[in-house]
């Protein structure tokens, strides 16, 4: 077990317990009065410390351990500034976001990030080109790196907005859907395929077939973004890019079903059976997740959906949480990079029942929205779907500590 990767890998579930906690102040800002805490600016704190401190942060972190696994022994050395300097900037807009919003300081951090992901697609990319031993997952990691940094020209939109005071509806909402887009589907996805894909090829999966699907996927990333502005008026043409892109979305995803399904004998003997259901529920988050961008293209549901907060707020919660961030912790335990001990195991299960519940809960939510009808209870209900997600992964970090402590008895 390579000590860097575990150590910073702890560092990124502990962020993610931060992520946690702040939502359950939001969740408790909405169902009672809080005056200290102002929504806006927490609301901002929680999604760039998400984005930022968690999923970035653990995805260079595996990103680089596959460089090492691939023969670089020396490569966490060489990223070290660029995982601190991540780390910097993620935590300077946990702490500046809450007090100021969006203010000179926080633009500063937030700038700074995009910055440090540029830089670590730079140098990325020339150690992937350097490496002797690789595969397909090489260019799962080079796509995943162009996108993220694509998706900054929304943020530097928004900025540009922001400072000018000159702040267009349709512009605002279709800046911030193109960094959401390409952070979701494009650097957050690829990564995550990528990893997947480099896992598959060690259980026999066909060269042939991987290929295919990457090519399907990166066809379908750009276009796919259109299906963020069907709620504008759109040509025709437009609207065919998108049902294309949907169509080779489901098309890779239905191969890929079918290559693990041919291989799934030698998973299951390699794979414990605790992951493997991870593995699994993330497979069913990202199967609804495709499904719902298909029924989307229908512009009267796509114009409902992004109509109603909480249909907006499930999806995106889908998305971070049931397909990326399961994935990430199914990733992590399967491979040991981080002992699965059975507090860690208690820790991870109470989170993904929150993830369940809290996906539950704003899908009712939606629903009634849509019917104008108000469920009772509805906010204190997804206060305690928070709650178990903040406790879950408490259970998780101190699971962590625990195995370290233990680890250190060991070696005296």
């Amino acid at each position: 077990m390579n000590k860097n990767v575990t150590k910073w890998l702890q560092i990124s579930l502990f962020n993610l317990m931060l992520v946690a906690l702040i939502g359950v102040i939001l969740r408790y800002k909405i169902t009672y009065s809080l005056p200290i805490v102002n929504q806006k600016n927490l609301l901002q704190s929680h999604s760039h410390f998400a984005f930022a401190g968690w999923v970035t942060q653990a995805l260079m972190t595996l990103l680089i351990s596959y460089l090492t696994e691939k023969g670089d022994q020396t490569a966490f050395k060489r990223y070290r500034l660029i995982l601190y300097a991540n780390l910097l900037t993620a935590y300077g807009m946990l702490v500046t976001f809450p007090f100021i919003g969006y203010a000179l300081l926080s633009i500063i951090f937030s700038t700074l990030s995009i910055f440090v992901s540029y830089w670590f697609a730079i140098k990325y990319w020339r150690d992937l080109n350097r490496l002797l031993i690789k595969n397909n997952s090489s260019n799962w990691f080079k796509a995943a790196v162009i996108f993220n940094a694509i998706s900054s020209i929304g943020a530097f939109l928004l900025a540009w907005m922001l400072a000018t005071k000159n702040i267009q509806p349709d512009k605002y909402l279709a800046s911030i859907y193109f960094f959401l887009h390409f952070q979701y589907n494009g650097w957050f996805f690829f990564c995550c395929m990528g990893l997947l894909v480099n896992q598959l090829y060690k259980y026999g999966a066909s060269s042939k077939q991987l290929n295919i699907v990457f090519i399907l996927f990166v066809s379908a990333c750009i276009p796919a973004y259109l299906l963020s502005a069907l709620w504008l008026q759109v040509p025709l043409w437009f609207y065919i890019l998108v049902v294309i892109a949907v169509l080779l979305q489901l098309a890779g995803w239905l191969i890929i079903v079918r290559v693990t399904k041919k291989i799934l004998p030698a998973i299951r003997k390699k794979i414990p059976v605790f992951t493997q259901r991870l593995f699994l529920l993330c497979a069913i988050a990202l199967t609804i997740k495709l499904c719902l961008q298909s029924g989307s293209v229908i512009p009267s549901l796509s114009i409902l959906a992004f109509g109603f907060r909480p249909i907006v707020i499930g999806y995106l919660h889908l998305v971070l949480l049931g397909v990326i961030t399961l994935f990430i912790i199914s990733y992590i335990f399967t491979l040991k990079l981080i002992p699965l001990t059975s507090t860690i195991k208690k820790g991870i299960v109470l989170f993904t029942v929150g993830i369940i519940l809290n996906e539950l809960l704003l899908m009712i939510q939606g629903v009634a929205d849509l019917y104008y009808e108000v469920i009772p209870n509805i906010n204190q209900m997804l206060l305690g779907a928070a709650l178990v997600l903040f406790f879950g992964m408490f259970i998780t970090n101190i699971g962590q500590k625990f195995n370290d402590k233990a680890s250190n008895e060991t070696l005296k």
